[in-house]
């Protein structure tokens, strides 16, 4: 019987909606704005990740962004991308949990001055 159960739970589960893309930079100045995706679950988990980056500073800046219309975006905590700086092969990476369904974009050195190109990013939700 508890077989049974288990089995109708695992029929009637959602999987959660979850997404990624794959793309890449070159020489954006500050302040770029990247694509926006959209996130249908409140309870997402959003991970950016850069491989391969050049600047003329000694860190990238990354800023999660959320798209709201009519109305002022709302922006989420930096992460100072440092590793990603050190070759063409490595990797930094930032995530930024629970903050709700919508669409968001990523912003480049908000703020600052050096252009940044990135061999290849990941963006996941």
């Amino acid at each position: 019987m508890l077989f049974s159960v288990v089995t109708v739970v695992g029929i009637f589960s959602s999987p959660a909606q979850a997404g990624s893309y794959t793309s890449y930079m070159a020489g954006v100045e500050a302040g770029f704005e990247s694509s926006h995706w959209n996130e249908d679950s409140a309870a997402t988990t959003t991970t950016i990740k850069f491989t391969g980056c050049t600047s003329g500073s000694s860190a990238v800046h990354v800023k999660l962004a959320k798209d709201i219309n009519n109305l002022p975006d709302n922006y989420y905590v930096d992460a100072a991308f440092t590793k990603c700086l050190e070759s063409s092969t490595s990797t930094s990476t930032g995530a930024w949990d629970d903050h709700g369904a919508g669409s968001y974009y990523f912003i480049v050195n908000d703020g600052g001055y050096a252009t940044v190109s990135v061999k290849s990013l990941t963006v996941s939700w």
